[in-house]
């Protein structure tokens, strides 16, 4: 069995979506090997990258996988990965136990198309992620995410924090 230290981590995205008020997109867990706590059940869109998938298409089809939004514009990104480990009971089960954690490639996009394009119901086929959905001040997302992600929250609102005024 492989150490937990030396597994590696998810190559993952994660997308901040901006209105014009400069809110950001957060949807509220159904499920999933990451959801453990009632009280820090939402999150901003994230997912897998494909084996040959580069980031920034990845982000794309993740947001639009997950909440049906396609009517964005590329205002920002982090330059370098951020990464969390997952807790060792959860890392265990989650993804089949062969991952310690995700690195994720973080982008900014501005929402630019209407408030009924939002369907997360996932209307394509792919199995929802979120039972609701609201636009949220950037600087709350830190205490609404589960706790093991805060710190990458805390750093993705530092990097974007001028994308909201």
């Amino acid at each position: 069995m492989v150490r937990f230290e030396d597994l590696p981590y998810r190559p993952c995205v994660g997308v901040m979506v901006l209105n014009r008020d400069g809110k950001a997109f957060i949807g509220r867990r159904l499920d999933g090997p990451e959801h453990v706590d009632e009280n820090h059940d939402w999150q901003m869109p994230q997912g897998g990258i494909d084996e040959g998938e580069e980031a920034y298409p990845a982000a794309l089809r993740e947001l639009f996988e997950e909440t049906s939004i396609h009517s964005v514009e590329k205002i920002a990104e982090i330059p370098e990965w951020l990464h969390y480990d997952l807790p060792k009971d959860i890392a265990n089960h989650a993804w089949k136990g062969r991952y310690r954690g995700q690195k994720q490639k973080w982008f900014a996009l501005r929402f630019i198309g209407k408030e009924s394009e939002i369907d997360i119901s996932c209307p394509g086929g792919h199995k929802p992620e979120f039972f609701a959905w609201r636009w949220e001040p950037m600087k709350n997302l830190p205490s609404l995410i589960i706790p093991f992600k805060k710190p990458v929250y805390d750093r993705v609102v530092e990097e974007f924090a001028h994308l909201a005024k």
